[in-house]
């Protein structure tokens, strides 16, 4: 090969390595702009999903909003935003206060063992009753505005049994009794009763509420949460010294076994209450 031809390969060669190194060198270019331009596009998406994450977070809930509501009252109710719900006959000289959460598992083993006898006992005009149901459950403080974080089944509950309420004494009776019955009450850790679908499903095993499209209409539309949230607050500044549930108390006195504890059978429930009903 002659020292031409060899210079002019050299040449070639070096041409075509620059030539490739210039390419090299914008591809790389376009690489870092399309990773630049990509983690602009993830950093503002992130922005945007984290603005949009925090403003749903301060967003109020829907019980949050229903605390400004007006309130509801159902029928046969009385008291400051009918919050004083008392069944049973005008001729019974006492009354006796039930408080509830109707999520509470102990509330529903009473229910269970001795509420077909509350019920006899009232038809017979041994007593009136008067229910107090809280929200604790939940996790709320109605008496502090707070709404709590460990679910809404009490509150939505509570609803429905105002809704119930509404229809008739009966009706709420009944309906309470279903509601704590061993087939529908849930688990205190299952939210069951944050659906309305399930509160109408318990609701038609009761003969005045099946197929009420008053009572559904009122429980899909929570026409009662403002009351709901009214009762839960009665609840929290109750004046019997009241914490927990069930709790029993009649003439300002808490109704509890020998032992200090709520009647939970017949025969403890009797003995309480017939002391108290001489007292």
């Amino acid at each position: 090969m002659s020292k031409r031809n060899s210079q002019a390969a050299k040449t070639a060669a070096r041409e075509r390595l620059r030539a490739e190194r210039e390419r090299e060198a914008k591809r790389a270019k376009v690489k870092r702009q399309v990773v630049v331009a990509l983690s602009v596009a993830g950093v503002l998406a992130a922005a945007g999903g984290i603005g949009y994450a925090v403003v749903q977070a301060n967003k109020p809930g829907h019980w949050d909003a229903v605390k400004g509501d007006k309130v509801v009252v159902p029928a046969n109710t009385t008291g400051t935003d009918g919050t004083t719900v008392v069944i049973g006959k005008d001729s019974a000289k006492k009354t006796l206060k039930i408080y509830e959460d109707p999520r509470c598992p102990i509330c529903a083993s009473f229910e269970q063992a001795v509420g077909s006898t509350v019920e006899k006992d009232v038809e017979a005009g041994k007593y009136k009753i008067q229910f107090v149901s809280g929200t604790f459950i939940d996790g709320d403080r109605l008496s502090k505005g707070d709404i709590g974080s460990r679910g809404e089944g009490s509150k939505n509950a509570v609803s429905a049994l105002g809704a119930a309420l509404n229809v008739s004494p009966e009706a709420f009776l009944k309906y309470k009794s279903a509601l704590y019955s061993e087939k529908w009450h849930p688990e205190e850790t299952d939210d069951k009763f944050k659906s309305d679908d399930y509160l109408i499903k318990v609701a038609d095993t009761v003969d005045e509420l099946k197929n009420n499209t008053t009572f559904q209409t009122a429980v899909k539309n929570g026409t009662y949460d403002a009351w709901a949230l009214a009762m839960s607050k009665a609840f929290d500044t109750n004046k019997d010294d009241v914490t927990g549930t069930p709790s029993f108390v009649m003439d300002g006195k808490k109704l509890v076994t020998e032992a200090g504890n709520q009647p939970m059978t017949v025969d403890e429930f009797n003995t309480v209450v017939d002391a108290a009903l001489k007292g």
